[in-house]
């Protein structure tokens, strides 16, 4: 059983991989990044209680699946990056879409570290400035 888990879960993967053009290291550092966003938001409302994305600053299953939709709304919006790349004969949109959001992830990133009273180091600071420059 455990091997048609595995299998079923290599083939989803791969196919959703494919669907967003490729697993490369931008696709890679975006999930990357969604994924630390999600757990340091979960943890600043959980134990911190300190959360700006809801009114009480706890953990709410509302504002997590708010949260899980623009992740998914992002990732359709790097589909559509890609399949633009495509029918333009290009390869920038999709790679400028996930540096956007790479960036957006990161200021996330660094907005809940600084909730949680986490002093935050100058080069993330500098790579986020860099990181919008070249998104631009």
């Amino acid at each position: 059983m455990h091997d048609y888990i595995t299998i079923a879960a290599g083939i989803a993967g791969g196919f959703f991989a494919a669907l967003l053009g490729g697993w490369d290291a931008g696709l890679q550092t975006l999930l990357i990044f969604m994924t630390i966003d999600t757990i340091s938001g979960v943890a600043l409302a959980g134990f911190f209680k300190n959360s700006k994305k809801c009114r009480s600053g706890a953990l709410s299953s509302k504002c997590s699946w708010r949260g899980l939709c623009k992740k998914g709304m992002q990732l359709l919006i790097v589909l559509i990056g890609y399949r633009l790349d495509i029918m333009l004969g290009a390869d920038f949109v999709r790679t400028a879409v996930i540096i956007a959001f790479i960036a957006n992830e990161l200021l996330n990133i660094i907005e809940n570290a600084s909730l949680m009273g986490i002093p935050v180091p100058s080069a993330l600071s500098k790579a986020l400035d860099l990181l919008q420059e070249k998104g631009q």
